[in-house]
C-alpha cells in the first residue's frame, strides 16, 4: 500500500506528473518521500525526478534518508532509460525484418508516445515494444519475431483469442515484444470497439502517427487495455490532447471515435483527464460526445479520486469502480456508424 497523501499533496503529485506544469512547493522530507513512492507506482517518477533536478538539490530538504532514496531512484531511472534504448534497438531490428518479408506493421504506444508527445523523451520510458499488424499477418509476423531470436512466452490459444502475443528475447528475458492484431484485447468489448492496423491507417489518412491516431491509441490503452491502474495512462492522454492543435485534428479524432466505436471511452477518459489536470480542452472534447446512460454511468464511476487511490486505503473502492466500468464497457450498445 502506498503512503497516504493529503489533498494538497495529491495536487502536488499531479503538478509533478504533468510534463508541462510548473511546480511550486515547500515540503519536508517525509511528504516528499511519500510523493516519490506514489510517483513511482503511477509511472510518472521520471517526470518528477527531472523537475526535482531542475529545482536543484540545494533547495531540497537536507535529509540523509531522502538523499539516499533520490540517489537510488536516479540510478534506477538511468537503467530504465538504457533499457528503453535497448528495446528500441530490437524493435527497429524486428521492424526491418518484417519489412523485408513484406509484412506491414507499426510500432505503437511507448517509444512513439515518448518521441511524438513528450518534449523530454526520457519522461516516458517504456518496458516493452508493441507492434501492431493486420490479423491476417499475425502468423507471418510471429515467424519473423521468432527468427529474430525471441521465444513465445504466452499461451498460443489464449494469444490468438486476445490477439496479443508476448515474446521474450532468448538471451535476455527482460526484453519483451508484444505483437497485436488488435489493441482491444477483451473479447467481450471487441463486439463494440476495435482498433487495429487498418483503422489506424484510415485515421492517419495517408500520414503516420498523426495527433488523432496517437490520442485514439492513448485512450484505448487507458480504458481498453488497462483499467486506469496508474496515472501515466492519463498523462499520455493529456499530452495527446495538447497535440491536437487544429479544428481539423479535433474533427479527425471525433470521427475516429465513431469509426472505432470508442465514444464511451473517449468521453470517459478525456473527462477524468481534464478534471485531474485542469485541462479545459480535454473536458470540452469529452462533452462533444452526446451522453447516453452508459457514458453518464462511466463518468460517475471513473473519477480523479478513484485513479489516485488505486493502491491506497481506498483501493477496494477504486477496484470496484474500475471493475464496474469494465462491465459498462461490455454491456454498452454499439452506436450506429455509417460505413
Amino acid at each position: 500500500m502506498l503512503p497516504p497523501l493529503s489533498p494538497a499533496d495529491e495536487k502536488l503529485l499531479l503538478s509533478f506528473a504533468d510534463p508541462q506544469a510548473r511546480v511550486t512547493w515547500a515540503l519536508s522530507a517525509g511528504p516528499l518521500m511519500a510523493l516519490l513512492a506514489n510517483a513511482e507506482f503511477h509511472g510518472v517518477l521520471p517526470i518528477m525526478l527531472r523537475k526535482l533536478r531542475e529545482i536543484g538539490d540545494a533547495k531540497l530538504p537536507e535529509d540523509p534518508a531522502l538523499q539516499q532514496r533520490l540517489s537510488e531512484l536516479r540510478d534506477q531511472a538511468t537503467i530504465a532509460t538504457g533499457q528503453s534504448m535497448l528495446l528500441q534497438y530490437h524493435g527497429d531490428r524486428i521492424m526491418k525484418a518484417l519489412a523485408a518479408k513484406g509484412v506491414p506493421a507499426r510500432i505503437v504506444k511507448g517509444p512513439v508516445f515518448a518521441r511524438k508527445l513528450y518534449r523530454h523523451a526520457a519522461d516516458r520510458p517504456f518496458t516493452d515494444i508493441d507492434i501492431l499488424v493486420d490479423p491476417a499477418s499475425i502468423a507471418a509476423a510471429n515467424g519473423v519475431i521468432a527468427a529474430c531470436g525471441f521465444e513465445l512466452a504466452s499461451g498460443e490459444a489464449q494469444s490468438h483469442e486476445l490477439q496479443e502475443f508476448k515474446w521474450l528475447e532468448k538471451e535476455n528475458s527482460s526484453l519483451l515484444i508484444e505483437l497485436h492484431g488488435n489493441l482491444v484485447h477483451d473479447t467481450g468489448m471487441r463486439r463494440r470497439l476495435s482498433l487495429g492496423f487498418r483503422e489506424l491507417q484510415v485515421i492517419d489518412g495517408g500520414e503516420t502517427d498523426t495527433p488523432a491516431s496517437l490520442l485514439t491509441i492513448a485512450i484505448v490503452h487507458a480504458a481498453g487495455g488497462h483499467k486506469f491502474h496508474r496515472l501515466q495512462l492519463c498523462v499520455d492522454v493529456l499530452q495527446g490532447v495538447r497535440a491536437l492543435q487544429s479544428p481539423e485534428a479535433e474533427a479527425r479524432l471525433l470521427e475516429a471515435a465513431r469509426m472505432t466505436g470508442i465514444e464511451l471511452e473517449l468521453a470517459t477518459v478525456l473527462n477524468v483527464t481534464g478534471r485531474l489536470f485542469d485541462e479545459p480542452h480535454a473536458i470540452e472534447l469529452a462533452n462533444r460526445i452526446k451522453p447516453d446512460l452508459s457514458i453518464r454511468l462511466a463518468k460517475w464511476l471513473i473519477t480523479g479520486n478513484m485513479l489516485l487511490r488505486v493502491n491506497s486505503r481506498d483501493k477496494m473502492r477504486s477496484r470496484l469502480s474500475r471493475d464496474a466500468f469494465r462491465w459498462v464497457q461490455r454491456l454498452a450498445r454499439p452506436r450506429p456508424y455509417p460505413a
